[in-house]
């Protein structure tokens, strides 16, 4: 009896979900919450003041070609976060070195193509507060730029740390979450592409 107890106990406790993995979920669920309010402001303002948001109302186009170099690096980044997770699940620490550094490059240069993005805007007097297009336009995507870098940050971190086998230690889970928040990060960009700059 005492061993059928212990089984099961032992079954419900690898059944649990970490506790680290539960306050990510809890975290995204609100970060997911914050955006959605973003693009439902933004839609309302679109369909109840439509001229405001016609392309030939707009001084200086968005730049497709940048935004979707961008949208190639995240997607990409989101192959190599996922190559650092596996990496970390098969204690491979070069791995997890390799993908998690080139994960925060891809982020970085997302970074360094937003900047000239919004240079060109500034450069002909565009700021946030130019019209409720560009309103829209610098928050979602500078909030967003926030989190890409809120996130390249501890990818970087993670990377240069992990060749001392911290992140494969036994209920390490660390990349996982980390993982995790990147591709969250990714999914929005990939519905600010087209609801801001393909839709017309």
């Amino acid at each position: 009896m005492a061993n059928v107890a212990t089984m099961a106990h032992g079954t419900h406790a690898e059944e649990r979900l970490p506790t680290g993995k539960l306050a990510m979920w809890i975290f995204l669920a609100s970060e997911i919450m914050f955006f959605a309010g973003l693009f439902g402001t933004y839609i309302v303002l679109r369909v109840t003041h439509p001229d405001l948001f016609h392309p030939d109302k707009l001084p200086a186009p968005l730049n497709v070609p940048l935004a979707a170099m961008n949208t190639a690096f995240l997607i990409t980044s989101s192959l190599t976060m996922a190559l650092g997770v596996r990496a970390s699940w098969q204690n491979d620490n070069a791995g997890i070195r390799k993908y998690l550094g080139i994960t925060a490059v891809l982020g970085i240069a997302f970074c360094v193509v937003k900047y000239f993005e919004y240079s060109q805007k500034l450069s002909h007097g565009i700021t946030p507060g130019y019209s409720s297009f560009y309103s829209c336009y610098f928050g979602m995507t500078g909030i967003h730029l926030i989190h890409v870098v809120g996130g390249i940050i501890p990818i970087a971190w993670m990377a240069l740390k992990a060749s001392d086998g911290r992140y494969c230690r036994p209920g390490n889970t660390r990349v996982e979450l980390l993982g995790l928040y990147w591709h969250f990060v990714d999914l929005v960009w990939i519905y600010l592409f087209p609801v801001l700059y393909l839709i017309k």
